[in-house]
This record gives C-alpha cells, structure tokens and sequence, in this order.
C-alpha cells in the first residue's frame, strides 16, 4: 500500500491488479490534496493510511481503477467508505457529478500512460 502523490505508471498498476485482484486495483482518492493511496485488499485501509497522512474525511472517496481500461473508462465508483448519509451521499457510489468528474481529472492526471 503506498500512497500517490506524483505520476504512477500504467504498468505498474497493471502488475499491482494482476497480484491482488485480477483486473483492478483498489483506490482512495482525497479530492483536496489530490492524491491517491493504492494497492491495498480493503480501501478501509487506504482510507486508514490517508487520514493518518492528514487527509479529511470528507475528502476521501473509493473507486476501483481497472488498468487495462481506457481513461475515460477506468474508474468505477463502488465502496462501502462512500456510505455517508450525513453528507447525503446513500450509495456505495458517490452521488455528486463534481466529485466523481474531480476524481476522473485527479486519477488521469496521476497514471502515466
């Protein structure tokens, strides 16, 4: 697990889905520092490693990247961190457009093709 602050390359998130889940790599993205922690079995734990870096809850949103994907279709918003009624967000998803267009913008700008 190891948290992405600069470029990461493409190929190297394709090696961390291929010994971890197959296909993807989970992700927790904090929209105000932008940047992401990653290559972990459960994103309670990224969501653990970013709030004791300082990252504010509200901040941080689970997504799973699937490498193999082109930009605009890697990113899927599914994990139970994103369950947050008292922000009106009911889903494991994550509800607001903006939130989900400024994690599309963070992940492209952080994965070197």
């Amino acid at each position: 697990m190891k948290i992405v602050k600069e470029k990461i390359k493409l190929l190297e998130l394709k090696s961390m889905a291929a010994a971890m889940f197959g296909d993807l790599v989970k992700a927790v993205v904090d929209i105000e520092k932008e940047q992401m922690a990653i290559d972990a079995e459960l994103h309670s734990d990224e969501e653990a490693l970013l709030l004791n870096e300082g990252s504010e809850q509200d901040d941080i949103w689970g997504i799973n990247i699937y490498p193999e994907l082109s930009p605009g279709e890697r990113v899927e918003f599914d994990s139970m961190i994103n369950l947050r009624p008292r922000v009106g967000n009911r889903s494991r998803g994550i509800d607001d457009a903006e939130i989900r267009n400024k994690i599309i913008s963070i992940v492209n700008t952080l994965i070197e093709e």
